[in-house]
C-alpha cells in the first residue's frame, strides 16, 4: 500500500505579528525623532484596502481578503506619520507578508517542479546508496513500500519558514541591508536541499522498518531537517562575515 510523504508545516504565521510587532516597538525612538508629518494619501489606501476587503469577500477570494489588512496598516502608518514612519517601519511591515499564504493558482505552479525535483534527488542518493528504487514522476517504489511526493511534500512550506526566519536574523545579528537579501536568496537552494535529503531520509527509515516512514517518527524528521538547514544559514552568514572581515579589516 502507498505511504503519502508528507511536509510537516512549520506554523510560523502565529510569531510573525508579534515579532514585526517587537521590531516595530524598537523602533519607537527613531518613529518620535523622524518629525512625524501625517500624509492624506494614507486615507486612500485605506479606502482603497475597503473597496478590497469587500469586492474579495463578493468573490471568496481569501488572498486578496488577506492582503487587505496588509494594505490598512500601510495606510494607517503613512496617515498618522507620513513617510518617514512608513520608512522606519517598512521592514516590520514586510515581514507580515509572510502572514499571507501564497495564493492557490502561484502554489500549484511552484510545488510540482519541487515534487519532482525531490523525487529525482531521493532516487539517485537511494539508488547510489545500494537501495532499489523506482521513479515514476513523484512517485518512489521502493522495496518495502511506495512513498508518493505529494503537493505538501514539495519543501515549499519549509522554505517559506526559512526565509522569514532568514530575515528575522539577519535584521538582529547584522546591519548590513544587502546580507538580508543575500541570505533570503540563499534559503532557496539550502531549502530544496534539505527538503531532498528528507525524503532520501524517509525512503531509508521506510527500508529499515516502513512504520517508520509516517507517525512520529517522521514528524521528528522534518524538524531535524529543518534545523540543520537553519544552522547551514547561520554557518553561511558567519563564513561570509569572516571572510569579508579577513579581506576588508575596516569594512563594517
Amino acid at each position: 500500500m502507498g505511504q503519502w510523504y508528507n511536509d510537516e508545516d512549520m506554523s510560523h504565521g502565529f510569531f510573525v505579528p508579534v515579532i514585526a510587532a517587537y521590531i516595530a516597538w524598537q523602533n519607537r525612538d527613531k518613529l518620535l525623532e523622524s518629525g512625524m508629518r501625517p500624509n492624506n494619501w494614507g486615507l486612500v489606501i485605506l479606502v482603497f484596502a475597503a473597496i478590497q476587503v469587500y469586492v474579495a469577500g463578493l468573490a471568496a477570494e481569501l488572498f486578496t481578503q488577506r492582503t487587505a489588512i496588509i494594505e490598512s496598516i500601510i495606510g494607517i502608518t503613512l496617515y498618522l506619520g507620513g513617510m518617514p514612519a512608513l520608512r522606519i517601519l517598512s521592514f516590520p511591515i514586510v515581514l507580515l507578508l509572510f502572514m499571507v499564504p501564497i495564493p492557490s493558482v502561484i502554489y500549484t505552479r511552484i510545488t510540482f517542479p519541487l515534487q519532482i525535483f525531490a523525487s529525482q534527488v531521493a532516487e539517485f542518493s537511494l539508488n547510489l546508496m545500494g537501495y532499489a528504487v523506482l521513479r515514476e514522476g513523484n512517485v518512489l517504489e521502493l522495496a518495502s513500500q511506495k512513498l508518493s511526493v505529494v503537493e505538501a511534500c514539495s519543501g515549499i512550506r519549509s522554505l517559506i519558514s526559512l526565509g522569514f526566519l532568514s530575515l528575522v536574523y539577519s535584521y538582529f545579528f547584522d546591519s548590513r541591508v544587502w546580507m538580508r537579501y543575500f541570505l533570503f536568496i540563499a534559503t532557496i537552494p539550502i531549502a530544496i536541499l534539505a527538503n531532498s535529503a528528507r525524503v532520501t531520509l524517509t525512503g531509508i527509515l521506510s527500508e529499515i522498518r516502513p512504520d517508520l516512514a509516517h507517525g512520529f517518527f517522521h514528524s521528528a524528521s522534518g524538524w531535524v531537517i529543518f534545523m540543520i538547514a537553519l544552522f547551514i544559514l547561520v554557518t553561511v552568514h558567519q563564513t561570509i562575515s569572516r571572510i569579508i572581515k579577513a579581506t576588508y579589516p575596516d569594512a563594517k
